[in-house]
């Protein structure tokens, strides 16, 4: 064998063992939300550890009330960062609500039951929010560099009518979102949800389209939407696979007997789509069993990780 003929053969054995050994999704792509697999943040490094895990995601400290992580003083951010590093976990999304509210100049698809006086109180504490927006999603990004992580959750206001009327408007919002990303090196992602104006996958779709920067992805949750489409296949096909940056599970979504979702299917095709991020536990399930359908749903979400 001459050189030539050893270089190429030494080539074709690199690209075949590239392709053969691509990683797909093992329990080192499974993460969860801490307040949702623990009733304090010990509790959830333990279930984390329980499993084997090497992430997790952050949204409220389960045992500090319900103020989200970002709104914490940076003391308390850079205590419990310090804990999830010498526990050997990484972060791997920041979630917030940020613009998860009804937007100014808006109405709400479905109204609430409330007398005036909540009303008016409601609307100025929304006003307020809108305001700040901006300064909270800063607030938002100095929480994910002291985590070391670099996605954060966004929404796109609270459901209106005609959610297709507000496409441009949520674009604007993102376009503004995306400039603070680009300059500080993190990523937005829009979730779906069904109380909010971008609710369906392909609603997603539409939107995103609307909004090319690189630093604007998305967070799919397939229960988000549930009974507003089929989430898999369908709305699975008009999703945009180079923008998404993160999945979640609800409890219910995976659960037996009857989850509403085949996640060994989803599973399947994310890695046929080579998928490359997180897939976190977003429990979900406020009926006092909290803690045991975490544990029933990351059971669950193991089995499959191992069947693949």
């Amino acid at each position: 064998m001459n050189r030539r003929q050893l270089l190429a053969a030494g080539a074709a054995f690199v690209t075949t063992s590239r392709l053969w050994g691509k990683a797909g999704i093992d329990k080192s792509r499974i993460s969860a939300i801490t307040d949702e697999i623990g009733l304090s943040t010990l509790e959830a490094i333990a279930f984390a550890h329980f499993y084997g895990m090497q992430n997790i995601e952050i949204r409220n400290p389960a045992d500090r009330g319900k103020r989200e992580y970002f709104l914490l003083p940076e003391p308390e951010i850079k205590a419990d960062a310090d804990l999830f590093k010498k526990e050997g976990l990484k972060v791997s999304f920041v979630n917030t609500g940020l613009l998860k509210f009804t937007w100014p100049g808006t109405e709400a698809a479905r109204q609430r039951t409330e007398t005036p006086e909540v009303k008016e109180r409601r609307l100025s504490t929304e006003k307020a929010r809108w305001d700040r927006r901006l300064d909270d999603a800063q607030l938002a990004i100095r929480c994910a560099h002291i985590m070391g992580c670099d996605k954060i959750r966004v929404f796109a206001g609270t459901r209106v009518a005609d959610p297709p009327a507000m496409y441009q408007r949520i674009a604007d919002e993102l376009g503004a979102l995306s400039k603070l990303a680009e300059r500080e090196n993190v990523y937005f992602l829009l979730e779906n949800e069904g109380s909010q104006s971008v609710a369906t996958s392909k609603e997603l779709a539409d939107v995103l389209k609307m909004v090319p920067s690189k630093w604007i992805g998305f967070n799919w949750d397939p229960n988000n939407a549930h009974g507003m489409e089929t989430a898999f296949p369908d709305g699975y096909n008009v999703l945009p696979k180079d923008r998404l940056l993160n999945v979640q599970i609800k409890g219910r979504g995976i659960m037996p007997p009857t989850p509403h979702e085949d996640w060994k299917a989803i599973f399947t095709a994310l890695n046929n789509d080579n998928y490359a991020y997180k897939i976190g536990l977003e429990t979900h399930l406020f009926d006092g069993t909290l803690i045991t359908a975490a544990h029933k749903s990351m059971d669950e979400i193991m089995k499959i990780v191992s069947s693949l």
